[in-house]
């Protein structure tokens, strides 16, 4: 019974920073809302007996992708959200975006469906013929991480750099003119 309040908790957390992430006027409550919620998703993977998951959760996205975003916040120096500049006349208040923002969670709607259907579906084996208890390995998640999926993994350290590049860049602009 511990466990399951436990997990209640914690995806209660989880569910309301994530809402207050996108809820806050201030850019900096917002990352600092979403740290929360990176916060109750490693303990919710704490619950599913998957340590080294949740540690990687909190040092790669609550530790270097929330200092990036705070860099970039911090650097672009974003004001607070004023109420008076969202009105009618804002891109994002036209109809047509409106429609595709509703049609984007109609999607995920039917994904989330879909997915919590598969659930009860026996595991497939996964990808190179390792089994779940060699992957739950540090060593061979290693192994499989730089050679299988090695250019998904220099890929996206690229775009983050790239995005960061174009943060300071876009900040250096702002300064000049």
């Amino acid at each position: 019974m511990p466990e399951s309040l436990l997990f209640y908790g914690f995806s209660t957390l989880a569910i309301v920073a994530s809402v207050l992430v996108v809820g806050q006027r201030n850019p900096m409550y917002s990352v600092m809302m979403l740290i929360v919620s990176f916060a109750a998703l490693a303990a919710l993977y704490i619950g599913l007996d998957a340590p080294f998951v949740a540690v990687a959760q909190i040092i790669i996205y609550a530790g270097a992708i929330m200092v990036l975003f705070l860099f970039v916040v911090m650097l672009l120096n974003a004001p607070q959200e004023d109420a008076a500049e969202w009105d009618r006349t804002h891109p994002l208040r036209h109809p047509n975006v409106t429609r595709f923002g509703g049609a984007l969670a109609a999607v995920l709607i039917v994904e989330l469906v879909w997915a919590l259907t598969r659930v009860s579906e026996v595991a497939q084996p996964i990808a190179g013929g390792a089994d779940a208890e060699t992957v739950s390995s540090v060593r061979e998640l290693g192994r499989v991480l730089f050679t299988d999926y090695m250019f998904a993994f220099e890929a996206t350290s690229i775009l983050i750099l790239v995005a960061m590049v174009g943060a300071v860049v876009l900040a250096r602009r702002e300064d000049g003119q």
